[in-house]
C-alpha cells in the first residue's frame, strides 16, 4: 500500500506560478505510474499530467501542454508538478495518483491540495 500526501498548494495570482509536491510512504514508488488529477468546485475530477516509473516519458492534458511539468524522483519517493502562467481555471483541488504501470485505473490517492488562481 503507498501513501500520498501533496504539498505545495495555496493563493496565486493569475500568470504566477506554484509546485506542487507528493510524498510517497509505505513502499517504493520506482514501479509505478504516478500523476496528477484535479477536481473544481462542481465539476468532474479529471487527469492533468502523468509519468511512466523511470520518469521517461510524460503526458498531459491539452489546457496544461506548455505551462505544467511533472517530473519524479524515486530516490526520494517523490513526485513534482510545476505549474506556470496559472489561470482562474486551474482553480481546483489537486490530488497525486499512483498505479500499475499495465492497468488503465490509479490504485493510490492523496488528500489533495487546494490551488486557487485569483484574476
Amino acid at each position: 500500500q503507498v501513501q500520498l500526501v501533496e504539498s505545495g498548494g495555496g493563493l496565486v495570482q493569475s500568470g504566477g506560478s506554484l509546485r506542487l509536491s507528493c510524498a510517497a510512504s509505505g513502499r517504493t514508488i520506482s514501479d509505478l505510474k504516478m500523476g496528477w488529477f484535479r477536481q473544481a468546485l462542481g465539476k468532474e475530477r479529471e487527469f492533468v499530467a502523468a509519468i511512466t516509473p523511470s520518469g521517461d516519458r510524460t503526458f498531459y492534458r491539452d489546457p496544461v501542454k506548455g505551462r505544467f511539468t511533472i517530473s519524479r524522483d524515486n530516490a526520494k519517493n517523490t513526485v513534482d508538478l510545476q505549474m506556470n502562467s496559472l489561470k482562474p481555471e486551474d482553480t481546483a483541488i489537486y490530488y497525486c495518483v499512483g498505479g500499475v504501470l499495465t492497468v488503465a485505473s490509479w490504485d493510490f490517492w492523496g488528500q489533495g491540495t487546494q490551488v486557487t488562481v485569483s484574476s
